[in-house]
């Protein structure tokens, strides 16, 4: 049901048509038809105060008949956690948003990396460790978004020879867009056999989920053919030049309705907290919501995956080549880890893990350089890197500021072949990424660069879902 349909049976808009959408959900896991929800929602708004112990939905029925809690005023906490920035000049109001991270009484420690900028609750490049809590707008949006790099046993003279075949692969391997699935014959991964009963949000958008594996996206999402400069022998392949596919997408629109379902949740669970903090709501992991949550977030991280295993899978077959070498690593996650001998939940919304000895892709744009590097484990980053390079503006601004003649300029002057993109994308709405680099060099150590030829976007219009 949507929430047109409950404002047609009477429920108010606000916080009674959140809760209800929730409380839809769990019914139709809990096996109730459509028709027995209907008729149980428009008996509770007759008369909520006769099915306040409504098994399903008691909550709706508490709510209409204003037997809600109290609200409990929020209380700061007396000493911020500790939190540490990376880079310089960095966007004063994601700065104050790490600094409000930090206010939480769950909150540890934080940093924020050098490609920071604002985000919904914990800005993009922020990093924080909590105490048996979650912060589904700390993990972020595109749950477990990710990088995957593919090195190929072709020639280098390919990307040039051959130009007009790998863009015809890319175009048909993959799809671009918010709502791109596959049509008739669907891939297949184990990750659809995998537990979808976690959440009854996975459960009830498989089909969805199935329909979309192997596609791509849009906002910051792409795939690109490139050349891959290895000087030494880190990734098990003798240093050289190579040609590599690298992908970047995340858990799409399933991935998406976990994260508003929950953020939701979360919010209404924590009516307490002021404006500044509400995108910072928590659910305690020691509680069915938080549970729930944590199951579907691990879900949609194996899925994630998958759509990238497949996208890799089916570009392999179709250039006819082996790979040689694999990189993947991802961000908008939530990890339990052990820092300074205490096990916390770490948040990493736009960061990369950079554990010590562990490998990790950090993109630029499509007119610059990413990086394969390998993480040098430093604690009071709480062992993480940044993600990429950073926008420098919005996408708003980006379509009034720029033309599409000044982006294809810089374009030919590097070398890249564009298929498709967002005005919003150009190369210049990004930090120069070797900046960022230097100001995190003591996060990662660089061990290759990969340079982008042929890339692909989702097309201009395309709402961002990165």
């Amino acid at each position: 049901m949507k929430a047109r349909e409950l404002i047609n049976l009477g429920v108010p808009k606000g916080p009674a048509i959140r809760l209800t959408l929730q409380l839809v959900g769990d019914a139709k896991r809990w096996g109730l038809s459509r028709m027995q929800i209907h008729d149980r929602i428009q008996a509770i708004v007759a008369d909520p105060a006769a099915h306040v112990d409504d098994p399903e939905f008691g909550p709706l029925a508490k709510e209409l008949a204003g037997e809600t809690k109290p609200v409990k005023p929020f209380v700061h906490r007396a000493e911020s956690a500790p939190w540490r920035q990376w880079g310089t000049n960095l966007d004063t109001q994601a700065i104050r948003q790490m600094q409000n991270a930090c206010e939480l009484p769950v909150s540890v420690s934080g940093a924020l990396m050098p490609d920071a900028h604002v985000g919904y609750g914990l800005p993009i490049g922020g990093v924080l460790a909590t105490r048996d809590a979650v912060i589904p707008y700390a993990v972020g949006v595109d749950i477990a978004c990710r990088m995957r790099m593919s090195v190929y046993d072709l020639p280098v003279a390919t990307l040039k020879g051959e130009t007009d075949r790998l863009i015809s692969i890319i175009n048909r391997e993959t799809r671009f867009g918010i709502g791109a699935e596959f049509k008739g014959s669907l891939s297949e991964h184990p990750v659809m056999d995998d537990d979808w009963a976690a959440s009854p949000v996975t459960l009830i958008h498989k089909d969805k989920a199935r329909r979309q594996l192997g596609t791509s996206g849009s906002g910051n999402h792409f795939v690109e053919f490139g050349t891959l400069t290895l000087d030494h022998p880190d990734l098990g392949i003798a240093p050289g030049t190579y040609i590599a596919l690298l992908t970047h997408s995340g858990s799409r629109g399933t991935g998406s309705l976990v994260a508003n379902h929950y953020s939701r949740l979360a919010m209404d669970l924590r009516p307490e907290l002021p404006k500044e903090l509400r995108h910072l709501a928590w659910l305690n992991l020691n509680t069915g919501d938080g549970q729930e949550y944590w199951r579907a977030m691990q879900l949609m991280g194996k899925y994630a995956a998958a759509n990238h295993a497949i996208i890799h899978r089916r570009i392999a077959r179709a250039l006819r080549a082996d790979v040689i070498a694999d990189i993947e690593n991802h961000h908008n996650f939530a990890w339990k880890e052990t820092h300074n001998g205490e096990t916390v939940i770490v948040h990493r919304k736009g960061a990369t893990p950079a554990h010590e000895g562990v490998l990790g892709i950090i993109p630029g744009s499509m007119a610059s350089p990413a990086y394969v590097v390998r993480g040098r484990g430093e604690g009071e980053s709480l062992r993480s890197a940044s993600h990429g390079a950073g926008r420098v503006m919005s996408r708003t601004q980006a379509k009034r500021t720029f033309t599409w003649s000044a982006v294809k300029k810089l374009l030919a002057e590097r070398g890249v072949t564009l298929i498709s993109a967002g005005l919003d994308e150009a190369p210049m709405v990004y930090k120069n990424i070797d900046e960022v680099m230097s100001h995190q060099a003591d996060l990662v150590e660089v061990i290759a660069r990969f340079d982008p030829k042929i890339v692909k976007m989702a097309p201009p219009g395309e709402k961002p879902e990165d």
